[in-house]
């Protein structure tokens, strides 16, 4: 009796867990501040006038995930752009932001998450966390990290790397997301 007890304890405590994790990625996806502009509500202000006179276009929605990007639960890279959109299994943006590719870029297409390490020190000596690799060209394994000082350094054109850099809250929301086998889109522009 007792063995069972503590074996339904136990599955009690690995689901709690797994609760907890689903909250506090729920909890991270929120769009970073650099896109908390809210949409303006339609109808409520004039078009404006570019400088050269003709109607100004509307702006880009940055939670726009790419067209061509695939469907379902992802994560989108546009090489053109240098943004990433986490996107959830109804085809929506939960997170997009900014990132700092190195000298060694994949090949558009499709991956899965292929490995993934807690904290390393990257090729340029300064201490990452959360790298999830999806990718390998040029004999360089290409992935997703966030340096731990915060640093978006500019990488060294003479040195063949493959990390693709971005900030410390970017990361902790790819490292929840992109999971062993996770989707990863590369598509060369947004548009």
């Amino acid at each position: 009796m007792a063995r069972s007890s503590s074996g339904f304890v136990a599955g009690l405590t690995a689901a709690a867990i797994v609760a907890v994790g689903v909250l506090a990625y729920q909890a991270s996806a929120n769009a970073p501040a650099d896109l908390s502009v809210k949409p303006r509500t339609p109808g409520t202000a004039a078009p404006s006038v570019s400088p050269s006179g003709g109607p100004k276009q509307p702006a880009k929605d940055p939670l726009a995930v790419p067209a061509n990007s695939g469907t379902g639960e992802r994560v989108v890279y546009s090489l053109a752009d240098r943004r990433v959109w986490i996107v959830d299994g109804k085809g929506k943006a939960t997170r997009t932001f900014a990132v700092w590719p190195s000298t060694v870029d994949p090949v558009a297409g499709t991956y899965r998450v292929t490995s993934r390490s807690g904290s390393v020190r990257g090729s340029d000596g300064v201490q990452i966390e959360h790298v999830v690799r999806f990718a390998t060209a040029e004999d360089v394994a290409i992935g997703f990290s966030a340096a731990v000082d915060g640093s978006t350094p500019s990488p060294d054109p003479a040195r063949k790397t493959g990390g693709i850099r971005m900030k410390r809250a970017d990361g902790d929301a790819m490292w929840t997301f992109a999971v062993i086998g996770a989707k990863v889109v590369v598509v060369a522009q947004s548009a």
